[in-house]
């Protein structure tokens, strides 16, 4: 189970770019997260476009509304597993890139932040009861290797 919350400005994302944005970043952490892409897997993501006014978001203590700057903040939470730095460095960079793919930038702008946040083992819960990553591992859509590494991170 993965969420990806993108909170922008009112306005700021299209009906097309938040439908590509669905699948760029449930992709964007899917693929690290279980070492390859497998389609059966997207049902495990949820991403979350909020918008919010120009005078309801600030950086640097100057409202978007004054500033003109263009502020995003992508939140994603993600079940506890081998999310060591070097993965969720690759992750960052992956959901910055598709970011700025689905905008048509070259580059993300500094003033869009993502923060990767773990949610504790026993913590998500789904269709009446808590989920286990553990669980999930049984699936067969982990590579051997991502899910020797998640048993191993989370002994």
């Amino acid at each position: 189970m993965t969420v990806i919350t993108v909170n922008a400005t009112a306005g700021r994302l299209s009906l097309e770019q938040r439908r590509t944005l669905a699948r760029t970043l449930t992709d964007a952490v899917l693929v690290p997260e279980i070492g390859q892409f497998v389609e059966l897997a997207r049902v495990g993501f949820q991403v979350h476009f909020v918008e919010r006014a120009t005078d309801m978001i600030a950086i640097g203590g100057v409202l978007a509304a004054d500033s003109g700057q263009d502020i995003m903040h992508i939140d994603i939470a993600v079940m506890d597993a081998d999310w060591n730095p070097k993965v969720r460095a690759e992750v960052i960079e992956r959901v910055l890139a598709a970011m700025a793919q689905a905008c048509g930038t070259d580059t993300p702008a500094p003033t869009w932040w993502v923060n990767f946040r773990t949610i504790d083992e026993g913590s998500w819960g789904s269709s009446g009861s808590v989920t286990s990553i553990h669980d999930m591992l049984n699936t067969g859509v982990f590579t051997p290797e991502r899910a020797a590494a998640i048993r191993a991170a989370l002994l």
